[in-house]
């Protein structure tokens, strides 16, 4: 079951449900080439910049460890595949609340700009709309670094964000 905002809300979210659990689908279209979205995604340096701390070995079947800016996320993930300059798939393991996700970025080019479809799943249901909020203040700050901007005040944007995400939450509850 699928539930999304309308597109003037300026919600990049999509949010379902899987077999019980959460998803969470962004897609939005940056004027950035795909190489400059694509070293933004998985150049630690650059990832610094505008979503967290990243270290360790990343390389498909590698593991990392994180710690998000955004949403102070901390933990561990491994690098289940990494396709130059279209595909990033990423698994993490359980966090503080005990849950383990996935996460699949994926960059379609056209012409200079790029398409990014951002996906997060593994999530609680009833944790969606804050997951939902979350990731959106992670594909801005991703969408402000490619213009040359800095990363947004993540607690005021995520409960700007948070009523609509509530909204789509409720809807497929």
């Amino acid at each position: 079951m699928a539930n999304q905002a309308d597109a003037g809300d300026r919600i990049l979210g999509t949010l379902l449900t899987d077999h019980g659990e959460g998803v969470v689908r962004m897609e939005d279209r940056f004027d950035a080439g795909v190489e400059e979205v694509w070293s933004a995604l998985t150049d630690p340096a650059r990832l610094s910049a505008w979503y967290g701390d990243v270290e360790g070995d990343l390389h498909v079947g590698g593991e990392y460890r994180a710690r998000l800016y955004a949403s102070g996320w901390s933990g561990v993930g491994r690098i289940q595949a990494c396709e130059r300059p279209q595909r990033l798939f990423v698994t993490t393991t359980m966090d503080a609340n005990g849950v383990s996700g996935a996460l699949e970025v994926t960059l379609t080019p056209d012409g200079d700009q790029t398409t990014v479809v951002w996906e997060e799943r593994g999530m609680p249901v009833e944790l969606l709309a804050a997951y939902g909020a979350g990731i959106q203040v992670h594909v801005e700050d991703l969408r402000s670094y490619l213009a040359g901007g800095g990363r947004c005040d993540a607690d005021a944007r995520w409960q700007e964000l948070s009523p609509a995400y509530e909204q789509l939450a409720a809807a497929i509850r």
